[in-house]
């Protein structure tokens, strides 16, 4: 079955769901970070098709990327008295006072994709992402393998700073080279999860590393970053892919057409249906109380050449990446 099937089939059982459950009577409002990459525009447009599946009246506030956007957003959302909110957290701290005034409202709040502080867990009803520690760990090992006991300078571009899957892709990818002396970061800088910002950083990294003769392997914290920096290695004479190794984190389209022609080696996906089980779980606390567990934690994979990478490609396009 198709990836594209895999996740129709997944929002149709869904909707079953949700037909006992009086779905359609449900309003929701989405704070979405924004559209800063391909990753998260697919996440929107799943989303979207998530909620018509069930027939829920889905609301999504656009932050471009602004915690002080989505506070805005979701005050908006208190003020509509909407059933349930959803917040992809731009970053992890500074939640604690709207978060309550959603819970003095009586609304639940379901975190998508991101986590938040742990001083605000008492706040949010579930929060529904995948373990982005066991993402970067998988980077990491995979990064091991490949070399094994040769030496290797790695660069990092990081995401958006202060947000917690940065921090933890970070964290799961030195576990995962962990062991390994010969493989070290010499280089780690943000790239804001954008693939021009990536372009810019890598230009930057390449200068610094004698031409990009000293780097060995690129690692991003997102695909967007590595398809930037791809141009860049490829601009300054270099071989991504081939002299250089990338590993990545996604999976969006553009770096499966970059591993069918050679240009990057492995990316570790991160689904894009985070609302579906958000959905459910509303749902089913809406309809008879059912508390669902703190955290719902959805799959990854790691994807390499050996996978396909233009039958991936075709699928994941047409989820509207």
């Amino acid at each position: 079955m198709s990836f594209r099937a895999l996740l129709l089939a997944g929002a149709l059982s869904g909707a079953v769901l949700a037909t006992g459950a009086h779905a359609a009577d449900l309003t929701i409002g989405f704070s979405q970070i924004g559209s800063e990459s391909g990753w998260r525009a697919a996440e929107t447009n799943v989303s979207k098709a998530e909620a018509k599946q069930r027939n829920i009246n889905l609301k999504i506030a656009d932050a471009q990327q602004k915690q002080e956007n989505q506070i805005k957003a979701i005050r908006s959302f208190i003020a509509q008295g909407v059933d349930a909110i959803f917040l992809a957290p731009v970053v992890a701290t500074g939640w604690d006072t709207v978060l309550k005034e959603a819970k003095e409202a009586e609304i639940p709040v379901v975190l998508l994709d991101r986590d938040i502080d742990p001083s605000g867990k008492d706040l949010y009803l579930t929060a529904v992402t995948s373990d982005s520690v066991h993402e970067g760990r998988v980077a990491g090992e995979w990064l091991a393998e490949t070399v094994g006991d040769k030496p290797c300078n790695v660069v990092e571009l990081q995401g958006t700073v202060g947000a917690s899957v940065a921090t933890n892709r970070k964290k799961g990818f030195e576990e995962g080279i962990a062991g390994h002396a010969d493989i070290r970061i010499v280089r780690t800088q943000t790239g804001d999860f954008t693939r021009a910002k990536g372009k810019e950083v890598m230009e930057s990294f390449i200068k610094a590393e004698g031409g990009g003769k000293n780097i060995c392997a690129v690692y991003a914290h997102n695909d967007d970053m590595m398809v930037g920096a791809i141009q860049a290695l490829k601009e300054a004479g270099l071989k991504p892919g081939a002299e250089i190794l990338t590993v990545s984190i996604d999976a969006v389209p553009d770096i499966f057409k970059a591993i069918a022609a050679g240009e990057a080696n492995a990316t570790v996906e991160l689904t894009p249906n985070m609302a579906g089980p958000a959905f459910d779980a509303v749902i089913a606390y809406k309809a008879s109380g059912t508390v669902p567990p703190k955290w719902i934690r959805t799959e990854s994979k790691l994807y390499t050449a050996a996978d396909d990478p233009q039958g991936v490609y075709d699928s994941k396009k047409d989820l509207g990446y």
